[in-house]
């Protein structure tokens, strides 16, 4: 035990203190949650992060692509305390910010047998590639919902 503890000291002696990780230019943000109320907390923390500098990019799936619909369901329209904001409200104006993407997954419209005409403005439908290089990107960082 004296062996490993002593080892764990002379490692961090070698290397230093750890630094600080430089704030991320990008915040990817994986939502597939049904819970309107998970949903808003996910877009209002894009919402958060955006103000702090970091570029909001927002992938929904499953479910959650049904926020990104211009004809969306009452779940995503229907004000959620205690602001009285609704996901779809709040993803409108993260989708109208010159530096967001917000993009629904590849399968999510061959899925509900739709085409790209029933996303509202400023939604795309995402390509793995370049999701998948958004994601390990060294200057971004995830949170998924």
């Amino acid at each position: 035990m004296k062996k490993i503890i002593l080892a764990a000291c002379a490692a961090m002696v070698l290397t230093g203190p750890v630094l600080a990780q430089e704030a991320p230019e990008t915040l990817v943000t994986i939502l597939t949650a049904p819970e309107p109320q998970t949903q808003l907390m996910a877009i209002v923390l894009a919402m958060q992060a955006a103000q702090q500098g970091a570029a909001p990019h927002i992938l929904l799936c499953g479910p959650a692509g049904d926020l990104a619909l211009k004809d969306a369901p009452a779940s995503a329209t229907a004000p959620q305390p205690p602001l009285d904001m609704s996901p779809k409200g709040l993803l409108t104006k993260i989708a109208g910010m010159p530096e967001a993407k917000v993009e629904v997954c590849a399968i999510y419209l061959p899925g509900k047998g739709a085409q790209a005409d029933v996303l509202m403005d400023g939604v795309t439908v995402a390509q793995p590639p370049a999701m998948a290089a958004a994601m390990i990107a060294p200057n971004a960082r995830i949170a998924s919902y």
